[in-house]
Order: C-alpha cells, then sequence, then structure tokens
C-alpha cells in the first residue's frame, strides 16, 4: 500500500509520520493479519510497538475475539508460568483456586506478548510447545489442554546477542520470527519528529485548557531533527509535556530552551553526532569537563615547555656581564605539568652584589610568578575560550567545535567567566 492509502489506517491508531520505514511496517503488519502466522516486533524501547500487534488483531479474522497485552518483564518469574499457562488449586503457596491463565483466556484470539526477550529458559520451553501444537499445561497439573491463540511478540533487546549468550532459545526465535516487522527509532524519522512534536504540544494545550501551544522555531526544529533521542517517542512527549507547562513568558521553543533540557547535539572529532548522557538524580557525565581539562593541559604542557627554554637561555652566562646568571639555580626538569603545577616554586639567585639583585620593581616579573600565573587552571580555561570566540568573532557554536565541547558548556562557561560581551 502507498501512502496515501495508509493514511486512514494512521488516522484511526493515532499513528503519525510518514517516514518509509514506518510505511513498511505498516504495511506488513496489514498483509500478515489475515493469517495465523506469528509475528515478531523489534525495536528500541519507546518506538510504539505496542501498536502493531494492535492493529494485527483489529484486521484479524479473530477481531471479534479476545485481545490480551502482556509485559513480559513485568511478571515475577516465579510467577510467569502460572500468568500465562494458568494453575491448579493447592499448586503452590497462595493457589488457593484454579488460575485459567492467559492462553487459556484466550483461546480464539490474540495474545500479545511484550518484552518476550525476558522470559525465563523454563516458560520459553512451554511457550516453544504452544506455538507448535498449541498445547500447554497448567501449573501443578499433568492435563494436556489445547488452545488455539495468534501469537504476536516485541522485544527492545538483540536476540541474536541472547541467543549467543544462552539467554533465549533459537528454536523459539524462528518460531516467532515467522514474519520480523522492524519499528525505526525516532532519531530516523526525519520530519516525522516535528510532526510528533506538533501533535503532543496541541493534544497538551487542548488537555489544560491553554490559550496557546508551543511552537518550534527553525533553528529548533533543526537541533530536534538531528539530537539522537535515546527514549524515542516516550522522551519526545514527555519533553514536549514538560516545556508546555513551564514554559510561561514566551510560547517559542529556541536552541537555548531545549539547552535547559539537555537536549543539545555534541560533536565528535569526527564531525558526527552523539548523544547527552543525561543525568538521572544519582550520576552525571564529566565528558565535556574533562574534554576542556584535556585541551587545558595540552595547552599548559606547550606554554611550561617555552617556559624551560627561556630559562635556558638565561641561565646561560652572558660575555658582556657573566655575573648575571638570575636563572643558574632554576632546576630544568621533564616532570609531569602536574607536578609542576602543585609544586613549583622558583627562587630567583642572588647575586653578591646588591645593584645585581632583581627588583620587584623591574620590568620583568620572577619566575615563580610567572609559573604560578601560567599554570592557573582557570585563567588557562578562560584564555582558551576568548582566543576561540575571538578567533570565531563571537559565534559560539563554531567556538564551542574548535573546543571540542558542546554548546551548552560553553554557554555555561561564559557565564561563569563573565564574557558574556564577547
Amino acid at each position: 500500500m502507498n501512502a496515501k492509502e495508509l493514511q486512514p489506517i494512521k488516522q484511526r491508531y493515532g499513528i503519525v509520520g510518514n517516514c518509509e520505514a514506518l510505511n513498511h511496517a505498516i504495511d506488513t503488519a496489514l498483509q500478515v493479519a489475515k493469517t495465523d502466522l506469528s509475528v515478531l516486533i523489534t525495536g528500541e524501547s519507546g518506538v510504539g510497538k505496542e501498536i502493531i500487534p494492535r492493529l494485527i488483531h483489529d484486521n484479524s479474522l479473530r477481531r471479534m475475539r479476545k485481545y490480551f497485552a502482556i509485559n513480559c518483564g513485568s511478571i515475577p518469574e516465579g510467577t510467569i508460568d502460572s500468568e500465562l499457562f494458568g494453575h491448579e488449586k493447592g499448586a503452590f503457596t497462595g493457589a488457593i483456586g484454579e488460575h485459567e491463565g492467559y492462553f487459556g483466556a484466550a483461546d480464539g484470539g490474540t495474545l500479545f506478548l511484550d518484552e518476550v526477550g525476558e522470559l525465563p529458559m523454563s516458560t520459553q520451553a512451554r511457550l516453544l510447545r504452544v506455538l507448535e501444537n498449541g498445547e500447554y499445561i497448567r501449573v501443578g497439573s499433568s492435563e494436556v489442554r489445547k488452545t488455539n491463540v495468534r501469537v504476536v511478540a516485541a522485544t527492545n533487546v538483540n536476540i541474536q546477542l541472547a541467543i549467543r549468550d544462552g539467554r533465549f532459545r533459537e528454536d523459539l526465535f524462528y518460531r516467532l520470527n515467522t514474519i520480523p516487522i522492524k519499528m525505526p527509532p525516532l532519531r530516523e524519522r526525519g520530519d516525522d519528529i516535528l510532526l510528533l512534536f506538533k501533535k503532543f504540544a496541541m493534544e497538551i494545550a487542548a488537555k489544560y485548557q491553554m490559550p496557546e501551544r508551543i511552537s518550534l522555531s527553525p533553528e529548533a526544529e533543526e537541533v530536534m531533527k538531528r539530537y539522537k533521542w535515546p527514549g524515542n517517542i516516550r522522551q519526545l512527549k514527555n519533553l514536549t509535556e514538560q516545556m508546555s507547562i513551564l514554559m510561561q513568558d514566551s510560547r517559542i521553543v529556541t536552541p537555548a530552551v531545549l539547552s535547559d533540557y539537555e537536549i543539545w547535539p555534541t560533536i565528535e572529532e569526527n564531525g558526527g553526532l552523539v548523544r547527552l548522557n543525561h543525568s538521572n538524580g544519582n550520576s552525571h557525565s564529566y565528558d565535556n569537563e574533562r574534554e576542556m581539562l584535556f585541551q587545558m593541559i595540552n595547552a599548559l604542557h606547550h606554554e611550561v615547555s617555552e617556559l624551560k627554554q627561556q630559562l635556558s637561555t638565561m641561565a646561560a652566562p652572558s660575555a658582556a656581564n657573566p655575573s648575571v646568571q638570575v636563572a643558574a639555580n632554576v632546576p630544568v626538569t621533564d616532570a609531569p605539568v602536574v607536578s609542576m603545577v602543585t609544586h613549583a616554586h622558583v627562587a630567583p639567585a642572588r647575586s653578591t652584589d646588591e645593584h645585581l639583585s632583581p627588583s620587584r620593581d623591574d620590568a620583568t616579573p620572577y619566575a615563580e610568578e610567572y609559573i604560578e600565573e601560567s599554570l592557573s587552571i582557570d585563567e588557562q580555561e578562560k584564555r582558551l575560550i576568548i582566543k576561540a570566540l575571538e578567533k570565531n568573532r563571537g559565534r559560539r557554536k563554531k567556538a564551542a567545535e574548535e573546543l571540542h565541547i558542546s554548546e551548552r558548556t560553553l554557554y555555561r562557561k561564559i557565564k561563569e567567566y563573565g564574557l558574556e560581551e564577547i
């Protein structure tokens, strides 16, 4: 089916987007709906995999029968067999009566097993038997029961890797994967990101009776499309809700606003885009600060090397005035930069003639003052930022790229050092 033919289906299920991968997934689901083949839906968490099994059931011959959606990862391992296949009275402590189980209750209908990759190995063996011949046994029973259930499964784990690690049965994978459907991640859907943002913004404005919904500036649209969206559609919806509620002064979302919510793509050395590591209350990523520290250490090492050369030159006796050996006692060492920053203290040599002794009023400062000033990390960091801003004529994005840090980190450093006027 082409995109125009799929539009009524999308409207019915609230599906927003026109990317080719999404249209292919919907088209495949509609084609397989009329059969009883097992379907395995793969995709990252938050991409909307739960829409596909509902669409398959509603367009199948089983649409008048029951539909159950079970999250296998949320059921404790000790009770998962009882929940799926049922149990007899007295089968275990607390089994005060019989329990039919989902496979019994969904007979003739469709069973959606979400996060099927989280099933224990023993439960996988039971599931394989149901898929092969429709037979299962309740917990605590020896009676074989029959069921006619269409199974649609979904997972966000790498099944091939789970098979290799012995966490998933290979034969079960082939049974479930009769018809594979892959849901694309949000970062690969291009302009669909903007369409989804508008949808969520309109919904939240209507829900809370807001006079105006939030909208994106052209620059913010580019940031949204470049961001990696690790949480996919779920993350985009949560972000839209946050900004809709918290943005009171202006309803136009700009890149500066997005940076406050940590939605900002960072640049790798090869020019590619990577996502920010979000803090979750107990952790924090220091990647950007570490990159800047490396830059500062390299600059410090370069300046210390130049200083060593200058001191060596000063230490050499002059033919015109052999008594001028002011820096003769200055140690020239190849010690690490960190050691020099921590322990550097240089005392200038004193001549026996007082008139040859360096004075505090001289134009040339003491070596110890010069070293301490040169090795101030904060000053070096500030100087690097000023140089990058001046070189790029105040264009902060270009300056951030040159410093190999994110624009958000650069904005914070500019504010910290009072460089807003540059």
